[in-house]
């Protein structure tokens, strides 16, 4: 059998002169191309970023996952030979009596102060945008709630809110109410917590909803008011529908700031009285630290739950950006 050989494909090529000639054999692989130095320079200014995400948000979602699925002890959290039990302490956290109230608890804090905080800082923030003397001056001041640390900001609430000598009670035994023991009643306990919160929250509301406001063009306003519209139907049409990708991304971030709020009732009510301020946040402090046996790993389950609620509503979020981006 004649085997045939196939010579190296040479395609003809002409030259200057018209001859036609034989044009060097092309290499398929082409050679790996070296990263430039602009690539490089990506990198690195990539890397502090990569580092700070995974040092610090990575690795701890990591061991609290991992503080949830095993039996931890206080002698094995420091030798680290804890075993491994799966959802075990997730079965703990929900027949535990606790659960229920804490859910409540912080579904209603969450709800009341978003809603609240959300329609005074709207209010407050269509107030300023008026542009009227001192605007700049009041609209800084409301900003003290925010500027103020945690700690100063719930001490204060709770000398405010004291039974015996805040001043909540001296006003109103003035107007002749009797006094309310707002951080010793179970019935009012949740109450104050919400309302300190809702006087931090507003300013960040505030501030954000403001710059909002700044984008909308005023012809829009003008043109409104030249065809008859009035103050209340231009907020309804204008303001209000333009603000709403504002308005999103506004309630989200209060949404996660609500949920992990944890300063302010531990400092207020410490979760009390008979758990009747106990949130998702105060429980799984308490049930990893509040005790001389803690359970690490009930309390990083806890955790793990706020962790998920939080990454649920982000993606109902995005759902709806692609949605609005889409039509």
């Amino acid at each position: 059998m004649n085997r045939t050989t196939h010579p190296p494909d040479r395609r003809a090529t002409l030259d200057r002169t018209g001859a036609a000639t034989a044009a060097p054999p092309t290499d398929r692989t082409a050679p790996r191309r070296r990263p430039t130095s602009q690539q490089w320079a990506a990198w690195a200014f990539l890397a502090p970023v990569t580092l700070y995400l995974v040092l610090f948000y990575a690795y701890p979602l990591y061991r609290n996952l991992d503080l949830s699925l095993r039996n931890y002890t206080v002698r094995s959290f420091v030798q680290g030979d804890a075993p491994f039990t799966g959802l075990k302490n997730y079965e703990t956290v929900f027949q535990d009596p606790t659960f229920g109230p804490a859910l409540a608890h912080t579904v209603t804090f969450t709800a009341v102060c978003l809603l609240f905080q959300y329609a005074i800082g709207l209010a407050l923030a269509v107030f300023f945008h008026q542009h009227f003397r001192l605007s700049a001056t009041l609209r800084a001041l409301f900003l003290v709630p925010w500027l103020l640390p945690l700690i100063v900001s719930a001490s204060t609430w709770s000398w405010m809110l004291n039974s015996d000598s805040g001043i909540v009670n001296s006003v109103l035994n003035a107007v002749g109410i009797d006094s309310v023991n707002w951080l010793t009643s179970p019935e009012w306990s949740l109450t104050s917590v919400i309302i300190a919160n809702i006087w931090i929250g507003v300013p960040f509301n505030l501030v954000v909803l403001y710059s909002g406001l700044q984008s909308i063009p005023g012809s829009l306003y003008e043109a409104a008011a030249l065809d008859g519209a009035g103050a209340w139907r231009r907020f309804w049409n204008i303001t209000f529908p333009l603000l709403r990708p504002v308005s999103a991304i506004t309630l989200l971030l209060g949404l996660v700031y609500t949920l992990k709020v944890f300063d302010i009732i531990w400092i207020m009510t410490k979760g009390g009285p008979a758990d009747s301020s106990t949130t998702f946040a105060t429980w799984s402090y308490q049930l990893g630290f509040g005790n001389l046996l803690p359970a690490f790993g009930p309390g990083a389950a806890v955790g793990n739950l706020l962790v998920v609620a939080a990454l649920a509503f982000g993606l109902v979020y995005l759902r709806v950006q692609r949605k609005q981006y889409a039509s």
